[in-house]
């Protein structure tokens, strides 16, 4: 299974609340008049992960929350509610697949004989034509 797949599978609309609020900036009359801005919460530590999926969030996501565990998204880019409901909603989904996402470990590599010869080889040429080029003239 998928990490999405996962997260959507645990990720309930009763856990999620949603504010609306008027957005911000300029697109006079419309945007005094209506509440399109969407201000989405969702509380980690009682949603219906297991614990140490939890924790991993609680880590990963660290710098993210309010409240210590709860995640707030803000979205005000479309004019209506549902748009930027859905898109939203959509951003909480990324960003906890995202926080699930394990990176590969760096092995460590090192140069080969040859390449390390080479290198130092081109070095000393180098080193050798600018000395050649301080060289007193009559």
């Amino acid at each position: 299974m998928d990490s999405k797949s996962f997260v959507l599978q645990y990720l309930k609309d009763d856990d999620i609340t949603y504010l609306s609020t008027r957005s911000q900036g300029a697109g006079g009359q419309h945007v005094n008049k209506t509440n399109s801005c969407i201000q989405l919460r969702y509380s980690i530590g009682s949603s219906p992960f297991p614990d140490e999926i939890k924790e991993k969030f609680m880590q990963r996501l660290r710098h993210k929350l309010v409240q210590d565990d709860v995640i707030q998204i803000r979205v005000e880019t479309e004019r209506d509610q549902k748009s930027n409901k859905d898109t939203a909603y959509k951003r909480l989904v990324e960003l906890l697949v995202s926080a699930l996402f394990e990176p590969k470990k760096r092995t460590k590599t090192k140069p080969t004989k040859s390449s390390v010869r080479k290198r130092l080889d081109t070095k000393k040429s180098r080193s050798e034509v600018k000395k050649s080029r301080s060289g007193k003239w009559d």
